[in-house]
Formats: C-alpha cells, structure tokens, sequence
C-alpha cells in the first residue's frame, strides 16, 4: 500500500487565529507538527495543504512539502480531497496540524487496521482515548465517540455520550482524536456528498462519513496528546516541550 500523509492547515481559527504560527520552543507550531509527522517514518510522503501563503511559504522554506489549495474549503476533508484527487496513493492520513505531538505507536495503530483488513471492509480508521475528568467529558470542545462491540464508530457528538440516566452505570467515555486513516474512494465519496443535518448540527465532519454508511474503525491510544486550541493550550504545549 502506498500511504501519504495530509496536513490540513487553515489560516483563520475561531478561539485561536493564526495558531499555526504560533511559536513553539523556536519553531511555528504547524512546522513542528509536519515534522512530528515526518518523524514517524511511516509515511512515503508529507504534505501540509493550505489556504494560507504564509504557512506554504513556513513549510517550502524548511524544506518541506506544501499544496495551496485551490478553492474554499470547509473542512479538513474536503481540503485533502481536493490535493489527492490525481495522485496514486491507497491509504491517505489526516493529521491534524495543531497537533505537534503526533506519536508514531498511535499512527501505526490506525493503519495496522487496513493490514488487518482483506476485504477492505473498513473505509476509515481514527483514534480514540479514555477520558475521565467530568469537565472534559461535558466540555462542548471535546468530540466524544461512542463504539459497537468490534469498535466500530457509532456516533460522534460534542454532548456527553453515553447519557449517564443510570447512577450507578459504569460508562466508559472516549474523546475522538482528529487523526483519520482514509481508503482514497471514501475521502473521494465524501467530497461529492453533501453535508446532512446531524454533521451540520454537531459540526463534526466525520457524522458525514456515518450519515451515508461508512464504517469508521476505532483504535484506542493511551496517547493523548495536546491540540492546541486556544492560548492557554500552547502555554502547557510549550511546558511540556521544554
């Protein structure tokens, strides 16, 4: 199998402008990820895509490789969608670019699944971890996932799922990590599919991917790593980097 990574990197953020650029421990935080990707070693190649030409431009100047994307685009999908379209590849991963401490024994967990998959059953694999803090697993920011007895991907939602009506209930709660294995066809489909009202009410791009029957498999890591999403997040990414 031929696999690639993607690194979708907007410009504009919400709670965050320009978080890409951001400084950590002397390099831009979008450099730092593209290099924790390359790191890995699992990859035949690294590309960040952007709308920025500030970011292309970090990226070609360190000696790594960018695509400016040519049309707007609403999410990380649609934008490696888009770059991958002519290219000859199998498996495409997305790693998120606030995400500098990208670890290999994670990635290398998302696409064992595709080894282990002969009939190509599976047309994503993503991450999960454990989480426990109650203020995490209410926190509207934390996408949480809930999974079938094979771990396969059920729903992904920003409220608190499973709903906790049994007091006594022994729950386990699982918080979605931005990191997506694609099957090229499936990132293909998922760019002609139109968004449906559970993706456009939860602001979850991978609903989509369930709401036309795809089958997400998920891979549980003990990583969990920081995404950096507001300042105070490239505050604790500095400290644990120093």
């Amino acid at each position: 199998m031929k696999v690639i990574a993607m690194i979708p990197a907007r410009y504009a953020a919400s709670r965050f402008p320009a978080k890409l650029l951001q400084d950590l421990a002397g390099k831009p935080v979008i450099l730092r990820t593209y290099e924790a990707a390359v790191g890995t070693g699992l990859f035949d190649n690294v590309y960040v895509v952007t709308d920025s030409k500030l970011i292309f431009d970090t990226i070609e100047a360190a000696g790594g490789k960018a695509i400016m994307s040519i049309e707007e685009h609403e999410c990380g999908s649609d934008r490696i969608a888009e770059a991958v379209t002519q290219m000859d590849v199998d498996i495409i991963v997305n790693v998120q670019g606030d995400e500098p401490f990208t670890d290999r024994e994670s990635l290398a967990g998302v696409l064992e699944v595709f080894h282990q998959d002969p009939e190509a059953e599976i047309d994503l694999a993503s991450l999960m971890t454990r989480i426990t803090d109650p203020q995490e697993i209410e926190n509207p920011n934390t996408v949480k996932v809930i999974v079938d007895h094979r771990n396969f991907a059920l729903y992904f939602s920003r409220s608190p799922i499973p709903y906790p009506r049994a007091t006594d209930s022994q729950a386990k709660y699982y918080k979605h990590k931005g990191i997506y294995a694609f099957r090229k066809r499936a990132l293909m489909d998922f760019q002609r599919l139109p968004m449906l009202d559970l993706e456009a009410t939860e602001k979850i791009e991978a609903i989509r991917y369930l709401e036309y029957g795809k089958k997400i498999k998920m891979v549980e890591t003990q990583v969990s790593g920081i995404e950096i999403d507001t300042p105070e997040d490239l505050e604790r990414a500095i400290k644990v980097w120093k």
